[in-house]
């Protein structure tokens, strides 16, 4: 499969779920489905880009997420912090530009540094775009890019009138990406939960019943054939 054959989506975004369910199936803590889930990010990163994909966008840790036991909590953010760490080499070796959006303003200040400095080193490299979202609720992007407008207006930047998609679109968290072309959710959930929800308004949506760690790269050829066979109209005939 090749951009030149099939039709290949320039961004996907994918809601990574069902590492608890995985890891349950095997009678092993949640914590063993989300380390075996953030292995696979890391090789469908590889794959994407192998088949065209320019632009990688992946739900890791949404705003509600933080309503899970403690435990769990802990035991996510360990993993995140570690996956930052280690996303710099891998970014490089790769040529992948790594962008974090969703609030980060209640992270760990190493965190937080770490993510300045992934974004930083990683800003020039011209292969893979892959967004990670943390702390990211779609709602609260909204209200933060709300606030922002109205900020604008009152320093005189814009009048009200002015507000258009355009403008309001440069106070997304996503600003400078593309809308997503095609979402994939895993493990048979079919909603939305918070995510992307200004940004996927003519996005294809593909659900499979596979868990996020048992998703390959065939996996993906499938929800991008399914893709392919769609027509998008936005709204025209």
């Amino acid at each position: 499969m090749s951009g030149n054959d099939i039709n290949v989506p320039k961004h996907v975004a994918i809601i990574l779920d069902g590492n608890g369910r995985w890891a349950k199936k095997r009678l092993l803590p949640r914590n063993a489905g989300h380390v075996q889930g953030s292995k696979v990010v890391e090789q469908i990163c590889e794959d994407a880009y192998d088949l065209g994909i320019k632009y990688l966008t992946v739900y890791a840790f949404s705003t509600e997420n933080w309503k899970r036991p403690q435990s769990e909590v802990d035991a996510l953010m360990k993993l995140l912090d570690k996956y930052l760490k280690n996303c710099i080499e891998r970014s490089t070796r790769n040529n992948m530009r790594v962008r974090v959006i969703g609030d980060i303003s209640v992270l760990d200040e190493k965190m937080r540094e770490k993510i300045v400095l992934l974004e930083d080193t990683t800003r020039d490299n011209t292969g893979l775009n892959f967004t990670v979202a943390l702390n990211y609720g779609s709602r609260d992007e909204m209200l933060r890019a709300v606030r922002g407008c109205v900020k604008a207006c009152m320093s005189g930047e814009y009048n009200a009138d002015d507000i258009d998609e355009a403008i309001y679109e440069k106070y997304l968290d996503t600003k400078g990406i593309p809308d997503p072309d095609l979402l994939i959710r895993t493990s048979g959930e079919k909603r939305l939960s918070n995510f992307l929800l200004w940004q996927l308004a003519y996005t294809e949506f593909y659900f499979t019943d596979v868990l996020w760690p048992d998703f390959d790269k065939n996996e993906l050829k499938k929800a991008i054939e399914y893709y392919a066979g769609r027509e998008r109209r936005y709204g025209g005939v």
